[in-house]
């Protein structure tokens, strides 16, 4: 008797407690002060390309080795009308696909990132340079809507939808120069540069006069890129290759370019140099 009538004490004083708190075995949890100093830990996507067919790049991205968020096959299924990606690792858990990366001020991106990778075969080398692979239509019409889910969900800044390249420049070329940021940027996707800004800039320039590289390394310095006082003029070279691969992909040698310069500074102007 005595069992019972503590049985139905208990039952009581839980459907009474007031809300906000989370009974377990063995502890309560109260959730109703929320601290005011919060935010998502995703920050960034980072946008890649496998360099492998879907099988393949299925496999090695479900290794132990490397991992992504999502996976976008080159012709996607089709599941009741809509096309069918693959998520591979839960949003709220760390993938590892930017490796050491630095951008705006922040390293270690897998910390605060989401990979998304596109089935695509990246670039092959030929007597007349790298010939870069297309991604397909299917690719870039379902890509989107992802991208816009998850910058719904954390509030993620234009200028924090990147690309591999653009955090890992010395190691990656990936999406590469046929990746479609401009496109995706009039979708209100990721950041581009307003077109007056850049003539602004550019102020009567030629487009390809040369200038100083410090002239273009320290805008893209502000503007999020890693940029170092050690660098070599090689290291350096490579940063800016990966800056005109995203915003100027008809002519990525990473030369330091009046065009270029104009470009860095219309985006500084535009999205500031705030993480």
């Amino acid at each position: 008797m005595i069992r019972i009538v503590l049985l139905v004490l208990v039952l009581f004083l839980t459907a009474c407690s007031p809300s906000g708190l989370e009974r377990h075995q063995g502890y309560v949890v109260d959730t109703r002060h929320s601290a005011i100093g919060v935010r998502p830990r995703v920050k960034v996507v980072v946008l890649h390309y496998t360099a492998e067919d879907f099988p393949s790049s299925l496999a090695t991205l479900t290794s132990h080795d490397v991992s992504a968020h999502y996976l976008i096959p080159a012709h996607p299924p089709v599941n009741a009308g809509e096309p069918v990606i693959w998520q591979l690792v839960p949003e709220s858990e760390l993938a590892w696909h930017a490796g050491p990366s630095f951008w705006r001020g922040a390293t270690r991106l897998n910390d605060t990132s989401i990979g998304i990778e596109l089935v695509n075969s990246g670039y092959q080398r030929t007597e007349h340079g790298r010939i870069w692979a297309p991604f397909t239509r299917q690719q870039l019409t379902v890509l989107p809507p992802l991208l816009r889910d998850i910058m719904r969900r954390y509030g993620i800044r234009p200028q924090n939808i990147v690309g591999h390249s653009d955090i890992a420049p010395q190691r990656k070329q990936d999406p590469g120069p046929l990746f479609p940021w401009q496109s995706l940027a009039k979708q209100g996707i990721g950041a581009w540069p307003d077109a007056p800004r850049v003539r602004y800039w550019l102020n009567g320039r030629d487009a390809h006069a040369v200038v100083p590289a410090s002239t273009v390394l320290n805008a893209l310095a502000d503007y999020g890129y890693e940029v170092r006082p050690d660098m070599t003029p090689a290291q350096q070279q490579k940063v800016i290759a990966a800056f005109q691969m995203h915003f100027r992909p008809t002519d990525y040698r990473g030369l330091p370019d009046a065009e270029t310069a104009a470009i860095a500074q219309a985006l500084v102007e535009k999205y500031g140099t705030l993480f």
